[in-house]
């Protein structure tokens, strides 16, 4: 029988990381905690977590220093969960290497789903493991570069398919404006924010049965956006 994943919870509060023990070892993982850092950074060594769910506000130190000292040697996926809202905070916690930004509150049925996906992708070593990327109605064929929505081939420029690779490769998780300006542009645009969102409107034309209500490609509001993977959009 092969062992639970286990989940490393850094909170100072203790019903934050009483709800999310309870929910996590719910869904079969096992949790650890700590409520310091210097505690976190030990736990994430001795205790090999799969996945870390990771507060800012710590007594002892900042979060995000947390998750820069985790990215010098691990490359396991970090979950930042923080009343910090401010447009710079989530992106310093992105571009330090978080693999998503979540609000508090927040929902539980999503968290969870985020937290498989993201576990699905650590354990692949990937975010695609296969050549044809499937949600929704919405079909990727990396291999062949063709773009299906409810079985009709799409016609994307090559612009537009870039940032739908990007976005697909990263499935499940928030990817920053700067990030993907750097990726499809390159680093001479990467504060052409305006022309980013002229895409993701285009794109949202194509994609969305109603762009003003996206179901497939979210805004992270002031941060970047989504994709939703599978397992989220089957919970949306």
């Amino acid at each position: 029988m092969n062992s639970p994943e286990t989940i490393l919870v850094v909170d100072d509060e203790p019903q934050i990381r009483r709800f999310l023990r309870t929910s996590l070892a719910a869904q079969g993982y096992e949790v650890l905690e700590a409520d310091t850092g210097q505690d976190a950074l030990r736990q994430a060594v001795a205790g090999h977590p799969d996945l870390i769910v990771l507060d800012l506000g710590l007594p002892d130190m900042d979060g995000v220093d947390v998750l820069h000292r985790v990215r010098e040697w691990s490359s396991v996926p970090v979950f930042v969960l923080s009343v910090r809202a401010r447009e710079a905070e989530k992106v310093r916690a992105l571009e330090t290497g978080a693999d998503d930004y979540i609000t508090k509150p927040f929902g539980m049925a999503e968290f969870v789903a985020r937290v498989k996906s993201a576990l699905r992708r650590s354990g692949q070593g990937t975010a695609v493991s296969q050549p044809v990327f499937t949600v929704g109605a919405l079909e990727v064929d990396l291999g062949r570069r063709v773009v299906r929505l409810n079985g009709r081939e799409m016609r994307l420029s090559p612009k537009q398919y870039r940032l739908l690779q990007v976005l697909v490769a990263n499935a499940g998780r928030v990817v920053t404006h700067h990030q993907l300006l750097h990726e499809v542009w390159g680093e001479a645009h990467t504060e052409d924010v305006q022309y980013l969102r002229i895409f993701v409107r285009k794109l949202r034309t194509w994609l969305e049965p109603d762009p003003t209500r996206p179901r497939y490609l979210l805004t992270e509001l002031g941060v970047g956006y989504r994709l939703r993977s599978p397992d989220q959009f089957e919970t949306c």
